[in-house]
């Protein structure tokens, strides 16, 4: 796997984790997490923009969102308890489908 494709992964990653220190934050009234979200939402940018430089934007803000929602709402249901309904399921394998299939025709993989 090419550097820029981890850059991608981890930035990916990392979207989640934001999304938790933003809620931990209490619209930004604990300041510990609230420079949390803004260091965490710097480092997953800064990934993400060295992986568009080889990647190209297209292709690469596609799968770091689409990394990012998965694992955002695969921790809703396990750290949050949101439902696991079979059709939320279904919603993120097309999400996975898609990043799969931009990776297949993107030619960059």
């Amino acid at each position: 796997m090419a550097v820029e494709w981890i850059y991608l992964l981890a930035a990916g990653i990392l979207e989640p984790c934001w999304v938790i220190t933003l809620e931990k934050s209490d619209r930004f009234r604990k300041l510990s997490w609230a420079a949390a979200t803004v260091v965490i939402m710097a480092v997953s940018l800064y990934l993400l923009s060295l992986a568009m430089a080889v990647i190209g934007p297209g292709t690469s803000y596609a799968v770091w969102t689409g990394i990012g929602a998965i694992l955002t709402m695969i921790l809703g249901i396990v750290i949050y308890e949101e439902p696991a309904k079979l059709i939320r399921i279904f919603f993120i394998l097309l999400i996975v489908a898609g990043v799969v299939g931009i990776n297949l025709v993107s030619g960059v993989a």
